[in-house]
């Protein structure tokens, strides 16, 4: 016992020296760090990036493209020449030696609108990929939030752990004082022992809890992971909520029904894309090319010099009239994923309906549960203050405090779980309702 003593004291002072270093970790603090410094966020940011450069205009297909050559050559040959009415030509080791360069430049003038569409697609796509880094952030906001109102409810239970503990140690020692002098039967020093260990192993267990909350809510703040810190255990509720204007904002900002909308649209630009296959492609083409030659003479009429240069122009078309139904097969085809598309809009729209009734009476439920553990906790508070003067006179046995004892602390320890319950029922329906980033009041 006087081990358990001494551990006590040394978790309590530790305890008491370290929250004076500690830091307040508020809501908009832990919501900066977590933008910042969250890894979920981190790469749905660098997805969001790829995204952009991918409608750039350089990703478009609009621009020509330009391409140079160059190149050298060297030749060292022999001939031998006969001529029906003249003499022989002989050339040994004639050297021959040229150079060429050109400069080109493409373009697609037209290829069936098949441009134009994956322009825009490009253009949806990224806005598609913004609502999915929106969805990353809301999700891990949502994990923040009820991360750290968890170690705001392990920092409740961990205090009336520690309250709970204090009244047992009383018990304890007012149960050994009466012992001494005859007022108690040593059953009773030996109950009060017990339910103080019981009580002391209830207390250590509530502070690694509330570390292992600690370090669960530095992960998701993205910093190390044995940073200490105090957090607030205020919560403000939202008044007004009501289930119409919730739905209403669900059907339009649900950031999962707007991804499914925006898939649609990808769909139909699909489609578009696919029957460009019909249209005939037109192509410009232009170049600019420039050659030297210098030869030793093989013959009286080879040129020793000889520099070429000039410019080409041409408009090329070209059409797949029949390409084997391929093109009729891929338009199919992308009709039909567009209706599964469809279907799933349709799909997601009901399932999100019924997750927000769910979490509308959940929330109700939480909020009523909410205020009947306030009463509780006011009745068992009471009860347990005139049992103290009860069992101080006498009058109640040690049992019937240690009963009055319990309630107290379980109506706490449920009072405690009731409020975080409420608030995060709260943050589900505004996260299903679209508007949790609008919120201010986490």
């Amino acid at each position: 016992m006087k081990n358990i003593f001494r551990i006590l004291l040394f978790s309590i002072g530790c305890t008491i020296a370290a929250n004076a270093q500690d830091t307040l970790l508020t809501k908009d603090k832990a919501v900066e760090l977590t933008l910042e410094n969250n890894y979920g966020i981190k790469v749905a940011n660098n997805n969001l990036k790829i995204a952009e450069n991918n409608k750039g205009i350089l990703n478009s297909g609009y621009l020509p493209t330009l391409s140079g050559t160059a190149g050298a050559n060297y030749r060292n040959a022999s001939s031998n020449s006969e001529f029906e009415s003249r003499d022989p030509v002989n050339v040994s080791g004639a050297v021959s030696k040229t150079y060429n360069a050109s400069i080109g430049i493409n373009y697609l003038l037209f290829n069936g609108f098949n441009r134009v569409n994956m322009y825009k697609s490009l253009q949806e796509q990224y806005n598609l990929t913004e609502l999915q880094a929106r969805q990353v952030i809301e999700n891990t906001l949502v994990t923040l939030f009820f991360a750290y109102y968890e170690v705001a409810r392990l920092t409740e239970n961990e205090a009336n752990q520690k309250k709970n503990l204090e009244v047992s140690k009383q018990r304890y020692e007012r149960a050994n004082y009466g012992f001494e002098y005859g007022q108690n039967t040593r059953l009773d020093v030996l109950n009060a022992e017990v339910d103080m260990n019981n009580d002391s192993i209830a207390y250590l267990n509530a502070k690694l809890l509330l570390n292992n909350g600690k370090r669960d809510l530095n992960v998701v703040l993205g910093r190390p992971i044995n940073t200490n810190f105090e957090v607030t255990t205020e919560v403000e509720y939202i008044l007004g909520l009501n289930l119409a204007s919730l739905m209403k904002s669900a059907e339009e900002n649900n950031v999962t029904v707007l991804q499914a909308r925006k898939n649609i649209e990808l769909g139909e630009y699909t489609i578009r894309m696919n029957r460009a296959g019909y249209m005939p492609n037109v192509a410009l083409t232009s170049s600019y090319a420039w050659t030297k030659s210098n030869n030793e003479p093989t013959s009286p009429f080879s040129p020793l010099l000889s520099v070429q240069k000039g410019i080409n122009a041409g408009v090329s078309l070209s059409w797949d009239i029949f390409d084997g139904g391929q093109t009729k097969t891929r338009v199919d085809n992308a009709r039909i994923t567009l209706k599964n598309q469809e279907i799933r809009t349709e799909e997601t729209v009901e399932v999100l309906k019924r997750d927000l009734n769910n979490a509308w009476e959940t929330y109700q439920n939480s909020l009523y549960t909410l205020e009947v553990q306030r009463t509780n906790v006011a009745t068992n508070q009471l009860n347990f203050e005139r049992s103290t003067d009860q069992y101080k006179l006498g009058r109640i046995t040690s049992i019937d405090f240690r009963q009055a004892q319990i309630n107290l602390n379980n109506a706490e320890l449920n009072l405690s779980q009731a409020k975080y319950a409420a608030k995060n029922a709260e943050l589900n329906l505004l996260q299903l309702a679209g508007i949790l980033l609008e919120n201010t009041n986490y």
